[in-house]
Formats: C-alpha cells, sequence, structure tokens
C-alpha cells in the first residue's frame, strides 16, 4: 500500500495505491472526497484517492509520504463514513534499506541477468533478479523493496523477470536522483560497515 502526494502537479489528492495497474481495466466509484478506482474484470480495488486530503491530514512532503497511525485512523474514518468497507494499513517499516548479496546465480534465461539472494535484516532475505554489471557476492547496496516509489514515480511491487520471482531492486545512485551520480549503470555500492537492515539514509550512504 503506497500513499503519495503532490500537490502542485495533481493537486490536494491523497493517492493510495495498492497494485500497479498500468495493463488493467479501471472504473471509479465515488463518494464525497472518497474515490476507489476498482478492476473492471472482477471489481477489487486497485487504488482510492482522497479529495481536499489536507482538511483531513497535515501532510508532509512530496511523492511517497509515511503516514502515522492516527492519521490511517482519519482516513480510515472516513472510509467507513462514506460507506465502504475496506481500511487502509500502514506501511510496515522502511521501503528502502541496506541490503547484502549473500548468494548470486546467473539467470536460466539471461546472458547478463542475475538471481541475487538479498539480506534486509536479521534472519530476512529477498530474491532480486538484477543485471547490475557490478553486482558481486557480499556487496552491500541500497534495495527498494515491495511498497517503494521511486524519485522517478515508478513503483515497485513483486513480479517476474524472465520467469524468476523478484522481490525488489538493488538501486543504482541515478535511480535514486542522488546528487552528482555517476550517468552509468551500476548499483550503489556500500562501505562493509554499512548495517544490513537500515533504512537508508542518503547523508550517511552517499558520498558523492
Amino acid at each position: 500500500m503506497i500513499f503519495a502526494y503532490n500537490k502542485e502537479q495533481v493537486g490536494d489528492v491523497l493517492m493510495v495505491i495498492l497494485e500497479d495497474t498500468k495493463a488493467i481495466k479501471r472504473e471509479v466509484e465515488r463518494k464525497g472526497k472518497v474515490a476507489r478506482v476498482y478492476a473492471l474484470e472482477d471489481g477489487r480495488t486497485l487504488a482510492w484517492n482522497i479529495f481536499e486530503a489536507s482538511s483531513l491530514l497535515e501532510i508532509k512532503g512530496n511523492g511517497q509520504v509515511f503516514l502515522s497511525e492516527a492519521d490511517i485512523e482519519i482516513l480510515n474514518a472516513e472510509l467507513a463514513k462514506e460507506g465502504f468497507a475496506e481500511k487502509f494499513e500502514a506501511s510496515q517499516g522502511p521501503v528502502f534499506v541496506v541490503g547484502e548479496i549473500t548468494e548470486m546465480v546467473a539467470h536460466p534465461d539471461s546472458d547478463h541477468l542475475n538471481i541475487c539472494q538479498v539480506a534486509i535484516g536479521q534472519d530476512k532475505k529477498v530474491q532480486i533478479v538484477a543485471g547490475a554489471p557490478n553486482a558481486a557476492l557480499g556487496l552491500k547496496t541500497i534495495v527498494a523493496l515491495p511498497g517503494a516509489m521511486m524519485p522517478s514515480g515508478s513503483l515497485i511491487f513483486p513480479g517476474k523477470l524472465r520467469g524468476q520471482d523478484s522481490y525488489g531492486m538493488m538501486c543504482s545512485p541515478r535511480e535514486l536522483a542522488l546528487p552528482n551520480a555517476p550517468q552509468k549503470r551500476g548499483i550503489i555500492e556500500l562501505d562493509e560497515t554499512a548495517v544490513v537492515g537500515e533504512a537508508f539514509d542518503p547523508a550517511k550512504h552517499w558520498k558523492a
């Protein structure tokens, strides 16, 4: 569940995105300040738009925003008031974290992709299919987990790449819009002292 807000570009609308909707035919049902975006095929909810969002919440930030439990309660009360039974949930933990490649094998159906097992916390690993030329065993980098919105506006969801499950993305400096990012392929290479699972902090983890 991704919460996004961009008053300059979109207006005073809080967008709540549940899944990638690019290839899905959809319709909108609106009641009051709440609009539910749903799939025509089966009626499942794909996203929500909360209009006049600043009348309900004090939203700080531009792009992806992270709401408090109190904010979520206010939004859920608004959904219930308009007759919607579904509820929002707060994001669990950071979506950009330090990860370490612990296993890597060549993708069986590609000459440049690798299937990586990436540690993202204590006893937590995810599989990520990556084509970064500098990916290597033991490399620590920044991982965008499902539920992340990139600076470009693209969204990270679980998916498959050439038939292999991929649960996130290892990021390049350019993809994270970091200052003086090299304009070439390759994921961020962090110092060995970086702590796996730690939330990404540009001031701490990036030195141009």
